[in-house]
């Protein structure tokens, strides 16, 4: 059998973020910051005959998180929702919470949990150089993969370095 033979040094790197970032709107905010301000220096390319832009989302979820709680302040119930864009996540949520008949079978109140909902998105960047990387953003870590280029760490960090709520 021929075995496998490395023909690359491919990397990842992950910052943990200290305090999770607070609500679905400054995630947002910070991802479309990237893609708008493009502060990795990368560059718009072309594959397979289609236009790329130079940073683009490839993947986001949002996850509602909600506990139903009886007159007595215990959990009777609790409820995960999954949703592919920042709109469904909003009406979603308020959505559930309005929810009259879900509301009954738990037979409790409906709250947020704000601390458990969740946020992903990754965005595929192209360098310069030629070099595809992926940059994924949660509500407690940054991690970048997919890159061999040492300097695309250190733009990526500095970016980091420079955004309050990725310290």
């Amino acid at each position: 059998m021929a075995d496998f033979v490395e023909n690359a040094n491919v990397k990842s790197a992950i910052r943990t973020i200290s305090i999770p970032i607070e609500d679905v709107a400054t995630f947002n905010n910070l991802v479309q910051s990237v893609i708008t301000d493009n502060p990795f220096g990368c560059v718009s390319y072309m594959t397979a005959g289609e236009n790329h832009p130079a940073v683009e989302k490839t993947k986001e979820s949002y996850t509602a998180k909600l506990i139903y709680q009886d007159n007595d302040g215990k959990t009777c119930g609790t409820a995960t929702h999954r949703f592919n864009t920042v709109t469904g996540f909003t009406t979603g949520a308020s959505a559930l919470l309005a929810a009259a008949a879900v509301t009954s079978a738990h037979a409790g109140v409906p709250a947020r949990d704000f601390e458990s909902d969740a946020y992903a998105v990754t965005l595929k960047c192209h360098d310069p150089s030629g070099e595809i990387y992926m940059v994924n953003l949660t509500r407690t870590r940054v991690s970048l993969t997919s890159y061999s280029d040492e300097a695309i760490r250190t733009k990526v960090e500095t970016w980091a370095d420079s955004v309050a709520a990725l310290a």
